[in-house]
């Protein structure tokens, strides 16, 4: 195989073929004996504790009865009414923690029922065969826009045409799906499942889709608020944040999110460059995925590392563990202090870290102890945040650089809302939540038509 070199970070470390296996569905669909068998270990349970522990309140026992009946279109239904976005979060969501986590065998087998398993072999069924689940209600003359086109805005847009409005999608990006298209692992969603989820949650009819309209350059909410009935605001967290330390621009470091987004849009994964010796800085899912995704390309060395302890790292233990199983090293404890430059200046060469400790505050001290770790190539993911282009914050309350919204994801602007990762509201940032902020602000939307249409009445 031919390496074309940037200093260490190379393109074509690893074959096509290899490429291929290493990109390959780490959670292969069941097929209907194995969803048999799943279904059958669960108990059915009066007030499900898993349904409690999914966000957007799935009837879990509900589905996988009708799957061990045979039943998959009722299955998928079921799963689909509550989470239009229901074939995503069944590969993507961390269901150690949330339904699994909460599952009743845990306590008999120490084995949870298959829940996610289960859920996508229903949704995979129902989209493999383009049926039709659900009608539109007739058209009422509403007219919404939703500004983001990832899983809040995708779900507010398909609970709305449901009602009968109307929905035009506005996005700066040129593929619909926010971070599932663009912000998740490769290998979490192969065959290009991102988009066709898309299609089918907008052959519903009733929706929009325009492209390339960033809010604040190619859009103006004063201007979508006078010719819509309704705004929500669903534009995530499109900055990201930056370690702030001597040598952040050197050639080589480069945001995770945006490794990610290259990674997921490449035709030709042996195009893409990659570190021989990769550092991530972060403890979150972004970095967990950078990281393996970096091992998965061919570098041969990757090493995640965290300023505290695990205890406190946002990636769950099933993340974690599949990163320690495909090579990755993760060091907790340790704090960046610079980047290290090559003798020219403009490549990096490594990092050095200063190692932390926390106090009876959970304040993190530094300790004095500095080491440094090799890299040509550093990917940062520390987090995110909003950009507020397009919003005038003097009308629109934000916390904590977030867009403050009420139990209903109404903000402080009349005829307003927003949800995901943008609004700062309970919950954790992820894509079943975001998808239940989606459905929250839609059926308030529905009820302040009602509303108003009575008080004109």
């Amino acid at each position: 195989m031919t390496i074309k070199k940037t200093g260490d970070i190379a393109a074509g470390r690893l074959d096509s073929a290899q490429l291929a296996c290493e990109f390959a569905d780490i959670a292969p669909l069941m097929n209907a004996t194995e969803a048999a068998v799943a279904a059958s270990r669960c108990h059915y349970c009066y007030d499900a504790p898993c349904v409690h522990a999914c966000p957007t309140q799935i009837d879990i026992p509900g589905f996988i009865r009708k799957i061990g009946n045979g039943n998959l279109k009722g299955a998928a239904r079921d799963i689909l009414s509550a989470n239009p976005l229901g074939g995503m979060c069944a590969r993507v969501c961390p269901t150690e923690i949330l339904c699994e986590g909460a599952c009743v065998r845990n306590d008999q087998d120490n084995e949870p029922v298959r829940i996610g398993a289960l859920q996508r072999h229903a949704t995979d069924w129902a989209m493999a065969r383009g049926e039709p689940l659900f009608a539109r209600a007739p058209d009422t003359g509403r007219r919404i826009a939703v500004v983001g086109a990832g899983p809040a805005g995708l779900a507010c847009a398909h609970r709305l045409a449901l009602s009968g409005h109307r929905v035009t999608i506005f996005d700066a990006h040129a593929l619909p799906g926010g971070l599932n298209e663009y912000g998740i692992a490769a290998y979490k969603t192969v065959d290009d499942f991102a988009q066709r989820e898309v299609q089918w949650l907008l052959s519903v009819g009733g929706i929009e889709w325009r492209s390339g309209a960033a809010l604040g350059r190619d859009i103006d909410l004063a201007e979508l608020r006078q010719q819509h009935d309704a705004v929500f605001l669903a534009v995530g967290l499109a900055g990201v944040k930056a370690v702030g330390i001597e040598g952040e621009g050197l050639v080589g470091v480069e945001d995770a999110i945006a490794f990610i987004a290259r990674l997921r849009q490449a035709k030709d994964k042996s195009t893409l460059p990659v570190g021989r010796r990769v550092v991530v800085i972060g403890g979150g899912n972004t970095a967990v995925d950078a990281a393996v995704q970096s091992r998965k390309l061919g570098a041969e060395s990757v090493t995640m590392v965290y300023r505290r302890g695990v205890e406190a790292m946002s990636a769950t233990w099933a993340e974690r563990e599949f990163a320690q199983k495909q090579g990755v090293t993760i060091v907790l404890c340790a704090r960046p202090l610079r980047l290290i430059a090559d003798g020219d200046g403009r490549h990096v060469t490594g990092v050095e870290f200063e190692r932390t400790r926390e106090d009876e505050s959970h304040r993190l001290i530094d300790t004095g102890e500095r080491f440094a770790i090799e890299a040509d190539m550093v990917l940062k993911a520390i987090g995110q945040k909003l950009v507020a282009d397009g919003i005038d914050r003097e009308i629109l309350a934000l916390d904590g650089g977030r867009i403050v919204v009420d139990a209903e994801r109404r903000t402080s602007l009349a005829q307003v809302w927003a949800g995901g990762d943008c609004a700062a509201r309970e919950g954790l940032d992820l894509t079943v939540q975001a998808v239940q902020d989606g459905k929250l602000a839609a059926d308030s939307m529905d009820r302040y038509f009602a509303r108003t249409a009575k008080h004109a009445a």
